[in-house]
């Protein structure tokens, strides 16, 4: 029997990777305690995408787990042992800005929780596929050192700077930064997922992503920034542009297409593998340009208003250098543009919403 676990599985990547993987493996097994709705309220919660894999996946099984309960996640690891041929880690306090409210809560859930689930894949399924989801907060305000030139709608790295003209590699420093506390605990679960690939010989991918989205995600102010921008267009919510003149540039990745990307490493995984995964070159906008391809789609005008107060740590241009990855997997391939990820969201949010 093959069978794949994936935390955070009721969230937009999580669930993601359950409807994709499903029909790849005889049991999909998700770990979901809807957190996300303790962190942001109720508009955040995931029951709702919970409820429609239990109806719709037939071999899917849910268990509401929080990742911190090690003994509750060693009784499902040494159930099904060696079975497990993949374990995909979405599970995480995902905002920067939130973690400063409980910083025990977010180290807790984003290192210990790593840490729970790393230890059981060595003790119960040490040939499986590990796969973190890490983030680009791990570099922490680096990026920002670098020079950039102001265009009318966005920041663009000065094109004299060509070493990073496909975007920020893996190799960029995560020293010397600003990080977050939220960064911190990431890097604390990246480095964790490193050091368990090359230390125990374990199949680990590390994935550092900036903005993903889909249609699949609960978007709030303090997390998801494409959905909660289009929700904020459908209910007529204002919104607000935090510094950098609305013109900070962030690459944008289809969680399909990043689900896609995890499969392709399963299929020939690597011992600590790091790469930055996103939109890339092929899919990036500034906030400014988001809100005006979003008008343009939903035929509407955004309510915003704008704070100079950038939030700690916020990246002025991320995107994403993704041809090591590229590389390694050359099959791998985008399949949403900017232009269809709006689309989808617009359409399956104002299904949701009305």
């Amino acid at each position: 029997m093959k069978i794949a676990i994936i935390t955070g599985s009721s969230g937009l990547v999580g669930s993601e990777a359950v409807y994709i993987l499903s029909s790849k493996f005889d049991k999909i097994i998700g770990i979901d305690n809807d957190a996300r709705k303790y962190f942001f309220g109720n508009e955040a919660s995931t029951v709702w995408n919970k409820n429609k894999l239990i109806e719709q996946i037939s071999n899917y099984v849910h268990f509401d787990i929080d990742i911190r309960n090690n003994e509750k996640l060693e009784n499902i690891f040494r159930e099904y042992g060696s079975n497990i041929k993949l374990i995909i880690h979405c599970a995480a306090q995902p905002s920067h800005d939130w973690a400063a409210k409980e910083p025990f809560t977010d180290f807790s859930i984003n290192a210990n929780g790593t840490l729970n689930l790393l230890e059981n894949t060595r003790l119960y399924c040490p040939a499986s596929v590990f796969i973190y989801l890490s983030t680009n907060k791990v570099y922490g305000d680096n990026p920002n050192k670098f020079p950039f030139n102001e265009l009318e709608t966005r920041w663009e790295i000065d094109h004299d700077h060509l070493f990073y003209k496909k975007g920020i590699p893996e190799f960029l420093s995560i020293d010397n930064c600003t990080h977050s506390l939220f960064g911190v605990s990431k890097i604390s679960g990246d480095l964790l997922a490193q050091e368990y690939g090359r230390y125990f010989n374990i199949n680990t991918g590390i994935f550092r992503c900036g903005c993903i989205t889909g249609s699949k995600h609960s978007g709030t102010e303090l997390h998801g920034f494409l959905s909660y921008l289009i929700k904020c267009l459908i209910t007529n919510t204002p919104y607000i542009v935090y510094g950098y003149k609305g013109k900070q540039v962030r690459d944008n990745i289809h969680s399909g297409d990043l689900i896609n990307a995890f499969w392709h490493f399963y299929l020939n995984p690597k011992k600590g593998g790091i790469y930055n995964l996103g939109g890339g070159r092929f899919s990036n906008c500034s906030v400014i340009e988001a809100i005006d391809l979003c008008e343009e789609i939903t035929n509407s005008k955004l309510n915003y208003t704008y704070s100079d107060k950038n939030r700690i740590g916020d990246h002025i241009w991320w995107i994403s250098d993704v041809s090591k990855f590229q590389h390694d997997f050359p099959d791998w391939k985008y399949n949403y543009s900017l232009h269809e990820i709006i689309e989808e969201l617009y359409k399956n949010l104002t299904k949701r919403l009305n």
